[in-house]
């Protein structure tokens, strides 16, 4: 005789997940991001979050608790990779925002207590939520010396290269055109040699009639993310690049990965606002 399942409350408590697409108004676009709101007044240890993130497998797992009236934001964030604690993301804080709006757990601007300061998101009535994250600083870096094996791991010529920080470490690489962008075949074992969090690959947009300015790629396999789908936070070095090239404060990226996705950047000097939509696409249970 087969054994019947247990019920739910052997495996422990019982929290809702949701996986939810950010930057994108459609399903199976942007970039998915699970999403667990717990109702406990603080996180559960971290080897458990790492343990449900790793299960989840996405490129960012958020977790969210809510906090006392009197703190300095409404929410605790946290976000992990497969492999480990993320400081900032942007996609797994618009998808958390999302669920919040949706469930009605959260209306209006929600402010949440990160390892990178308070962040906000600000839902508006046409389902789009923008967040109020910290601008990347931009370090030019000399071409080809810091920047050779980063080259050669992209299989493509850098025209320009900055490095991105304090709450992102990435590699900002501008290339020659959107169709280099969309070609990239990196080899991922060198570009985990690199000891940053990510390399953002960007050119400027072929076709600006098509809705968008620049084009970006990201690749962050040191963190278990061999391609990020949409990414947030690499806009907040993208966003000043881009504007002090362009002139402009207000653009818009497309992120070429398969799934693709856009992000409305505005650049308000140390702050960049990220705009985008979400759907949730999986709700369930979460029985550990």
């Amino acid at each position: 005789m087969a054994m019947a399942h247990p019920p739910p409350a052997a495996y422990g408590r019982l929290m809702r997940i949701r996986i939810v697409d950010a930057f994108t108004d459609r399903p199976f676009a942007g970039n998915p991001a699970g999403v667990v709101l717990l109702d406990t007044d603080a996180f559960p240890d971290d080897h458990w979050l790492q343990q449900v993130a790793a299960e989840v497998n996405l490129a960012e797992t958020a977790f969210a608790h809510p906090l006392p009236r009197a703190a300095e934001a409404d929410w605790a964030l946290r976000w992990f990779t497969p492999v480990t604690e993320a400081p900032l993301c942007g996609h797994a804080t618009l998808a958390t925002a999302h669920v919040l709006k949706t469930t009605g757990a959260a209306t209006g601007t929600v402010r949440f207590a990160t390892l990178s300061g308070v962040l906000s998101a600000t839902a508006d009535d046409g389902g789009s939520i923008t967040l109020d994250f910290p601008t990347a600083s931009l370090t030019e870096l000399p071409v080809p010396e810091k920047t050779a094996e980063v080259g050669a791991a992209l299989g493509a010529e850098i025209v320009a290269a900055h490095h991105a920080g304090p709450f992102i470490d990435d590699l900002l690489i501008e290339v020659a055109d959107e169709k280099t962008v969309r070609a990239l075949a990196p080899d991922l074992a060198e570009l985990k040699r690199i000891s940053h969090r990510g390399v953002i690959v960007t050119a400027a947009a072929e076709d600006p009639g098509r809705g968008h300015d620049f084009v970006s790629r990201l690749f962050a396999p040191g963190v278990g993310i061999d391609e990020d789908p949409v990414t947030g936070s690499a806009h907040t070095a993208l966003a000043p690049y881009w504007s002090a090239r362009f002139g402009r404060d207000e653009l818009t990226g497309l992120q070429v990965s398969a799934r693709t996705g856009l992000v409305r950047t505005t650049l308000r000097g140390d702050r960049t606002l990220l705009t985008g939509g979400a759907v949730t696409v999986i709700d369930g249970e979460l029985l550990v």
